[in-house]
């Protein structure tokens, strides 16, 4: 016989991956609660009886991260702890029939796109009229904007069209409107982000239209940051560039997954680009902004990489000295393109090579940061920790790069901006006292 729990109905929303799943959970939590349904996310407590898992299927990792969850609440429903299980998100797109299999306990499963199918389960109706209102997640003063779903880039080793479907434009007045509605709520920063932020128009106005975008959004009033996430090199919009470095309003700031240089794991990967068109971009972009800080991800371990071109994409790093840098192991996903190459780069290796990157890194981090010392920089503030608090330049993005720490005898607020002298540094953070307000 099936235990029931006596909880009062209420919907907890757990988010594994990406800010793009923590977008849709946002929505998604926005939804339920305008259907007059009690809804939160990653509650700590016991008090819900239903949960919604937004899952991630991007690498082997975090396939196993979202596998180990959905098999923690599927025990706790099989103990009459909670009453019902749903499992979305890109795990659940790619995977559904396999799922469906192994873990009955799950009531249903819905894929990336399939948020009406998924409010129906949960007796709501998909309201248009909720144009940007979602529930935040996030400190009020930054906020995620997506602007746009899915990929049509050929790369070899990403699943994420499989998961993600086709690159699906946001037109810019729902994004201008969504932005308004966040700017109400005392959004100050806004972090841009999609699979491929840098297509962005192409389908929708057969052109880029990511530096009209950035107009756009600038002119909305409270908006004090905007910056620029997952940013493709091939086809990247110059226009941006100037907006970039002509707009106080436009973060010097570019996250731009680069993954490789050498040319064979390009071509391999098929990134439409060359070490050489990529060295002239980065110089570009540094010539038309020289304040910029630019964040990058790589790849280590590529089928075929030889030690060679490891050590070409080491050259690479010491080259450019990249302001924000993170490295993956690759991992070999199944109907991907390069799941048809020998998977032949050992894991041990390929973590050697991911280890001696990020300490090469931090050895650049070491040295810009020490450059920083005695220097004033305009900060936000996110929190307090203790005695400090913890703030961020406009070349840092939350949770990803790096935080400053500041002494203030005055009482700060999370989101104010304050300007903060760098009194010390270390290998990704820096310390700092206030300057004056």
């Amino acid at each position: 016989m099936k235990v029931r729990s006596t909880k009062k109905n209420k919907v907890n929303v757990v988010t594994l991956g990406c800010s793009k799943n923590l977008y849709d959970s946002e929505v998604l939590v926005g939804q339920l609660r305008a259907n007059h349904i009690e809804a939160t996310h990653e509650q700590k407590d016991d008090s819900f009886n239903i949960v919604v898992i937004n899952t991630c299927g991007f690498i082997e990792s975090a396939k196993q991260e979202s596998i180990d969850t959905i098999l923690n609440f599927a025990e706790l429903k099989s103990a009459g702890d909670i009453d019902k299980l749903y499992v979305a998100g890109c795990l659940s797109e790619r995977y559904r029939s396999e799922l469906q299999k192994e873990i009955p306990e799950v009531d249903a499963f819905f894929g990336t796109r399939e948020l009406s199918n998924l409010l129906k389960a949960l007796r709501a109706d998909y309201k248009q009229e909720l144009l940007g209102e979602r529930l935040l997640s996030t400190p009020s003063h930054y906020a995620y904007l997506k602007i746009s779903e899915g990929c049509d880039r050929p790369c070899s080793f990403c699943a994420i069209p499989l998961m993600r479907g086709k690159h699906l434009s946001v037109p810019i007045e729902q994004l201008v409107k969504q932005t308004e509605n966040l700017a109400k709520q005392g959004t100050k920063e806004l972090l841009l982000i999609a699979q491929d932020t840098t297509y962005y128009g192409l389908d929708l106005y057969q052109k880029r239209r990511l530096a009209d975008l950035l107009n756009a959004l600038s002119d909305i009033q409270g908006i004090e940051w905007i910056r620029i996430h997952y940013a493709f090199p091939h086809g990247f919009p110059e226009d941006i560039l100037d907006i970039i470095a002509e707009n106080p309003k436009i973060c010097n700031y570019l996250d731009i997954p680069l993954q490789h240089i050498s040319n064979p794991i390009l071509q391999s990967m098929r990134r439409g680009t060359t070490k050489e068109k990529t060295y002239a971009l980065i110089e570009k972009i540094r010539k038309h902004v020289p304040d910029i800080a630019i964040r990058t991800t790589l790849i280590s371990g590529y089928p075929g990489e030889t030690d060679a071109q490891f050590e070409e994409l080491c050259r690479f790093v010491s080259d450019i000295r990249f302001d924000r840098l993170g490295v993956f192991a690759y991992s070999h996903e199944e109907d991907t393109a390069a799941y048809q190459l020998n998977d032949d780069v050992p894991q041990e290796v390929k973590q050697e090579r991911v280890a001696r990157i990020m300490l090469l890194q931090q050895l650049i981090s070491v040295e810009q940061n020490q450059t920083k010392i005695g220097k004033t920089f305009k900060v936000i503030v996110d929190r307090k920790e203790q005695d400090h608090y913890i703030c961020r330049t406009e070349y840092d993005s939350p949770e990803v790069d790096q935080e400053i720490w500041l002494e203030s005898a005055d009482v700060l607020k999370p989101g104010e901006f304050v300007s903060a002298l760098i009194t010390d540094a270390r290998e990704y953070e820096l310390l700092a006292k206030l300057s004056g307000k």
